[in-house]
């Protein structure tokens, strides 16, 4: 992604919320264990996972809420998940 999709988003984040922020990242990933650990490693302890498989089984759904303190700690974490071979970002 660009660095002007980036500075868009940081603006967004920016105008609808204020930080400290309970931060709702939505990721769907390949029903592998090896993704679903990169996933989760994104994630510190205090952070609250959920997870939906979808109807044949063949991706999960992860969602995870976590107090991020800036936006451009919610865009670093984006970031991370872009070098997850088959994530898709929501």
């Amino acid at each position: 992604m660009s660095s002007e999709f980036y500075a868009k988003l940081r603006k967004h984040l920016n105008n609808i919320h204020t930080w400290p922020s309970v931060y709702l990242f939505k990721f769907i990933i390949p029903d592998e264990p090896t993704r679903l650990t990169q996933v989760q490693q994104l994630f510190g302890e205090e952070a609250s996972l959920d997870y939906t498989k979808s109807r044949k089984g063949n991706y999960i759904s992860v969602s995870g809420k976590e107090v991020m303190f800036s936006a451009d700690e919610v865009i670093n974490r984006y970031k991370k998940a872009q070098t997850i071979e088959g994530v898709i970002m929501l």
